[in-house]
């Protein structure tokens, strides 16, 4: 991690997470904790709060499970909201045409760099 003033990057190495995989985050933003999680799926990266739009809970019940179990799509294990991983945007649930929110992703060599979501 890499403080930016009053930001808080996460960084790891893109070879860490695998085709499907996910891994979560915390980032300190503005003061205050932001759950994140980055996933690599069909050979790109997407990064998202880990805060479902319907009541706010985190997606995954076991950490670092966000994947249906044909990994098509994301899922929250709370109410059963799925997303689409590649926009965040809700395709059906109690949050459909809402999205989750999406982090700050960019490419440093081997490694992915998030950062705090923009206000």
């Amino acid at each position: 991690m890499r403080v930016v003033s009053d930001r808080v990057e996460w960084r790891t190495s893109a070879a860490a997470i695998p085709p499907g995989g996910a891994v979560t985050f915390t980032l300190r933003c503005g003061g205050r904790a932001v759950a994140g999680f980055l996933i690599h799926w069909r050979g790109g990266y997407h990064a998202y709060a880990n805060r479902c739009p319907h009541r706010g809970t985190p997606l995954d019940l076991w950490p670092g499970e966000f994947f249906t179990a044909d990994g098509t799509a994301l899922i929250c294990a709370t109410h059963g909201a799925v997303f689409d991983p590649a926009t965040g945007r809700c395709t059906s649930g109690p949050c459909a045409g809402d999205a989750l929110t999406p982090l700050p992703l960019r490419r440093e060599g081997a490694d992915l760099v998030v950062g705090c979501p923009t206000p």
